[in-house]
């Protein structure tokens, strides 16, 4: 349904306009972005690379976002995506980022036996995971 449909309904209804106010997403800098964008990149292939050694799962392509809340996805063809502030964390965290969303080509779920993969690699993956959140917890501006 449109804005104006909503209005239009709203004013039909209790006989009072109003205005919709679109509210922006919080995303990133533009600079900030292409700042990071290519060191997040050569993380994420450095990292994959090294991790997928363990796991070696195929994969299509990575790629470098500026999302507003997500820290990284992946697609059931093999890409797979990650947010360029991945350059701005601790090593330990984009670790866990990295290596969670390489587990996906592997499970794409959050079941048991991905987190089985998962804990793998990042044995402590639980307490990263909750270091992330602190750090994400009113989006992902962590700059």
């Amino acid at each position: 349904m449109k804005r104006t449909q909503i209005k239009q309904i709203f004013q039909k209804l209790f006989g009072v306009k109003i205005r919709i106010v679109r509210r922006k997403r919080r995303k990133g800098l533009k600079s900030e972005y292409i700042k990071y964008k290519a060191q997040a990149l050569e993380i994420a292939q450095r990292k994959i690379a090294q991790f997928n050694l363990v796991y070696n799962f195929k994969y299509n392509k990575i790629t470098i976002r500026n999302q507003s809340t997500k820290w990284g996805s992946c697609s059931k063809s093999g890409n797979i995506n990650f947010n360029y502030k991945i350059a701005l964390l601790p090593e330990n965290l984009a670790d866990y980022i990295i290596v969670h969303e390489l587990c996906h080509l592997g499970e794409f779920n959050h079941s048991k036996d991905f987190w089985d993969l998962v804990e793998k690699i990042i044995p402590d993956y639980k307490l990263r995971k909750s270091h992330l959140k602190k750090i994400s917890s009113n989006g992902i501006n962590i700059t």
